[in-house]
């Protein structure tokens, strides 16, 4: 939840993110924080790299958990939810991922080490993920799929 709010903050959304308006911000922090625009030695010349990162980052980010997004994937992720089991899953802070046996991997956003429990403690966890997590949550199709 850190990760989503520091970068809604970084590109001013406040509600539900609209992806024009995000791609409309993420250009004008683009033209505001491109390396290119200060000199080599500048002291503003690392932050801008750093800076150029994060936004580039956060626009991925951002989009992925777009309503816009989920709903254009939404067939693909309800088919990997109902069809296929649980293969493996990790938990960190708030971040729960889930590999599905399809090969798919969905990120969790907000998720307690409590639910986590119950989840790893549940005789059966896909019941448990499918009442509990699956629509609960803020999710992501994780990058880690298609990069395997």
């Amino acid at each position: 939840m850190k990760r989503i709010n520091q970068y809604k903050k970084l590109f001013n959304v406040e509600q539900e993110i609209e992806l024009a308006q995000l791609k409309k911000t993420y250009r004008n922090l683009v033209k505001e924080w491109h390396p290119d625009k200060f000199p080599e030695g500048d002291e503003k010349a690392a932050e801008a790299e750093e800076m150029s990162r994060q936004i580039i980052d956060g626009y991925h980010f951002l989009i992925s958990i777009a309503p816009e997004t989920k709903e254009k994937n939404l067939d693909e992720y309800i088919e990997t939810t109902t069809k296929f089991g649980i293969q493996d899953y990790h938990h960190k802070g708030l971040l729960l991922e889930i590999t599905f046996t399809d090969g798919a991997i969905y990120e969790y956003f907000g998720v307690t080490k409590t639910i986590f429990q119950k989840l790893i403690n549940s005789d059966k966890q896909v019941r448990f993920a499918k009442r509990h997590i699956y629509n609960s949550y803020i999710y992501r199709k994780s990058k880690k799929a298609t990069e395997e």
